[in-house]
């Protein structure tokens, strides 16, 4: 695996252990060195992400809509940055540069990043391993609500499969590693 994908917050959130699980997961990922692909902000949990590949010696391709370099205050110290046109471009590159995704705590946009990465390898439009890392218990009602679907008829055991959720950075990204 060259590169991991990581979708992760423009926000820091609430909780020092979700900046805390960005930085360790950014040393993880470089001390088996595995590059990263990320949403290109230099704030909030994208930030501490980038940073900590920085000081890891790692390589960290940013990809951000011209629309976003402003808002989401992109990163300016990192190994690549890739400017697109839209949020549609945005995820098709990131998808095209990565070898998996894995998913940090992180708001509407990470949420929709990961699925339609959960979405796209259900299609067979990929085959790559998507992680949730449930820092807390952060995911824990989106994958309640995941297993009501499954509940009620809308989805399989075999969709819930798909992906792979790990409390921890270094589980994760071992999880992410083992051939399913």
């Amino acid at each position: 695996m060259k590169r991991i994908c990581v979708f992760a917050g423009s926000s820091k959130g609430v909780r020092p252990e979700y900046r805390e699980a960005a930085r360790v997961l950014g040393h993880a990922l470089c001390k088996r060195g595995i590059g990263v692909v990320y949403g290109a902000g230099g704030i909030g949990l994208m930030g501490v992400l980038a940073d900590a590949v920085l000081e890891s010696g790692g390589e960290i391709i940013g990809v951000i809509p011209d629309k976003l370099m402003d808002m989401e205050v992109a990163h300016e110290g990192i190994t690549e940055l890739r400017v697109v046109r839209t949020m549609h471009e945005r995820k098709a590159l990131m998808a095209e540069l990565a070898d998996g995704f894995i998913t940090l705590p992180g708001g509407l946009g990470t949420l929709e990043e990961t699925m339609e990465m959960i979405t796209w390898l259900q299609l067979g439009y990929h085959e790559k391993p998507v992680g949730l890392l449930n820092v807390r218990g952060y995911y824990d009602p989106l994958l309640g609500f995941l297993r009501h679907t499954r509940e009620e008829g809308f989805i399989t055991q075999k969709s819930l499969n798909l992906f792979s959720v790990d409390d921890a950075p270094e589980g994760l990204v071992q999880r992410m590693l083992t051939p399913r």
